[in-house]
């Protein structure tokens, strides 16, 4: 296992979830103590949405918070097929947070560069130069995938970019943070569930650069996962 990387395995999808927002908790009660703002980044997923379900009964800062997206389909605002949505439905209608500690990439605008671009302007006002953010959770996908840095594409290999443009994958293109964004994180919350990840997750915390989510690198770094899912670890 990677130096700085921990494994929970735990019962069931549920506590994975319950589990993943006490450590987002934790380390927002952290950050406003050291640096007075906690700023994240959140992928989606089932199990994400139930740990943001979770998170939003938990005793958090909320007035010091900014969230932002690790990665978004190109769709119109409500379709199903976009994070947002469901981060709406599970988190952002439970919380107090206001419109703009919530920020959601632009992936509605004509020119998707210059939306790329835009939303790293605001990782930079938000997170400073270099944006640093505080905690990034990550999913990991049966092919090896993490954010939307998916094998073959052109965008996994950017590295002049916080943000860019993905080509298609299962029918949509997507707006992504690339590795210097998520490596440049404080902290790493990979949330995997699914016996189907079970070989990527050993491969993932094997180091594997074979794979997109084994680039990923931090020198604290969180997997909370289930036994069906770690059952090739």
């Amino acid at each position: 296992m990677n130096e700085g990387m921990k494994l929970e395995i735990l019962n069931s999808v549920q506590a994975v979830a319950e589990r993943a927002a006490a450590q987002i908790a934790a380390k927002a009660v952290e950050a406003v103590a050291e640096r007075g703002r906690f700023v994240m980044a959140v992928s989606g997923g089932h199990t994400p949405w139930l740990m943001l379900e979770a998170l939003a009964k938990l005793d958090v800062p909320w007035p010091r918070v900014e969230v932002f997206q690790v990665d978004e389909r190109v769709a119109p605002d409500g379709n199903p097929d976009r994070n947002l949505t469901h981060l709406r439905e599970a988190f952002l209608d439970r919380v107090p947070l206001h419109a703009g500690q919530m920020h959601s990439m632009p992936v509605e605008a004509a020119d998707l560069a210059t939306a790329a671009a835009e939303y790293g302007e605001t990782l930079r006002r938000i997170a400073g130069t270099p944006p640093v953010l505080d905690l990034i959770h990550l999913g990991l996908g049966p092919d090896g995938h993490t954010a939307s840095l998916v094998p073959g594409d052109p965008v996994v290999d950017v590295r002049d970019a916080d943000v860019a443009v993905t080509r298609p994958y299962q029918s949509r293109q997507r707006l992504t943070l690339t590795y210097p964004a998520i490596n440049r994180a404080r902290c790493v919350l990979w949330v995997v569930t699914g016996s189907e990840k079970a070989s990527m997750l050993a491969r993932l915390i094997n180091g594997d650069h074979a794979i997109p989510a084994g680039r990923v690198v931090s020198r604290d770094a969180l997997i909370v996962t289930d036994i069906p899912t770690a059952k090739k670890v």
